[in-house]
């Protein structure tokens, strides 16, 4: 029994590894694909408006795949359903992504993406706010360990920028509106948006129609008259670009798609823990290949931002065993609907629990 055991273990480990390459792959490379195209093309919120219109194709060709090959109708909203219930998940979406890809203008990548990371303190503050979380000692204790990290990392930094680091918290803030928002909305069975990949379907018009307006006041006037886009003197530069382009929708779309096949197929705590060393991976390629400097305060703090937010992944996961219900086989609604894209495990595999994650 327990060589069995064992065997199921070894199973699971070899079936989770490939998966988390997969989403390391696409988490690490959107990342320096952002800071690499900021240096040649420093339109971030143009960038973003591009790639939504990608992931939106690539999304309706997804679910065109699937409805073909399970013959069932998919998810549909109105646009009065769309604007009354999930516009306000879209926005913070949509200014989550661009002000992200906006900061890139400014700041490292460590900087980046250690600052990125107190997302989860506004995360935890909507997730009270919205009952979604109840009050503990031990947030508490995730809270002030993230922010003291934060400030460690963030203290007489060499190559800390104010604006750029104002930009990634905001997006940070609202990166916290956002996966609440989409919790919530993803937790409506009557809208019938469980399934990712048509949450980003019924997204990606809403966030694009919300970020334009930003895009037109800050980059429309100086992508009118720059020869990057419009005033090109050689062809071969305008469809280098769009190949630029077109790479970052299709590692923005493998991101999110990427993250599902890791939860569906493996577990959110899985998802969360790839995550933290994803983040130390990222940190160690930024010293090494963009040069970025970071003291000995500055390593100690994200040391102690991980500390908070491997607690935060350990207590989720204590709670989630602690409130699973005996009910057997009880199945999820992340699944069935992607027959084609992805394989429904059989009853008794492990059980999905899907959580939002950062971006």
């Amino acid at each position: 029994m327990a060589a069995g055991a064992g065997g199921a273990a070894l199973g699971r480990a070899a079936l989770a590894a490939p998966l988390v390459l997969l989403y390391y792959g696409f988490s690490i490379g959107i990342t320096f694909y952002n800071k690499w195209l900021m240096k040649s093309f420093p339109f971030p919120l143009l960038v973003t408006l591009l790639h939504l219109l990608l992931i939106f194709a690539l999304a309706a060709l997804a679910r065109a795949l699937a409805r073909c090959r399970s013959g069932r109708p998919r998810a549909a909203l109105s646009w009065a359903d769309c604007l009354r219930r999930a516009a306000p998940a879209a926005l913070s979406t949509s200014l989550d992504i661009g002000l992200s890809n906006w900061s890139f203008l400014y700041v490292t990548v460590s900087l980046y993406t250690m600052t990125k990371s107190s997302a989860i303190l506004f995360i935890l503050l909507f997730s009270l706010l919205f009952k979604l979380e109840e009050m503990r000692v031990t947030l508490l204790l995730v809270v002030l360990l993230i922010a003291g990290g934060l400030f460690m990392f963030t203290y007489k930094s060499t190559q800390f920028n104010a604006q750029g680091f104002v930009l990634v918290l905001c997006a940070s803030f609202l990166g916290g509106i956002r996966w609440t928002l989409t919790q919530i909305l993803m937790q409506k069975a009557e809208l019938g948006l469980q399934n990712p990949i048509d949450i980003m379907f019924h997204l990606q018009p809403l966030m694009f129609l919300g970020l334009f307006p930003l895009f037109a006041v800050f980059e429309g006037l100086p992508l009118s008259i720059s020869e990057k886009l419009f005033r090109f003197h050689e062809a071969g530069m305008l469809f280098s670009l769009v190949g630029k382009l077109f790479l970052g929708g299709i590692l923005a779309f493998g991101l999110g798609f990427s993250e599902f096949l890791l939860v569906s197929r493996t577990s959110s705590l899985t998802l969360s823990i790839a995550g933290i060393f994803k983040e130390i991976c990222i940190l160690f390629l930024a010293t090494h290949l963009l040069g970025d400097r970071l003291s000995l305060l500055n390593w100690l703090g994200f040391a102690v931002c991980l500390l908070g937010i491997s607690l935060h992944v350990v207590l989720k996961a204590m709670n989630s065993k602690g409130d699973k219900a005996p009910e057997p086989h009880k199945e999820t609604s992340s699944d069935p609907d992607l027959e084609l894209l992805l394989h429904h495990p059989g009853h008794g595999e492990e059980e999905v629990v899907e959580t939002p994650q950062q971006h």
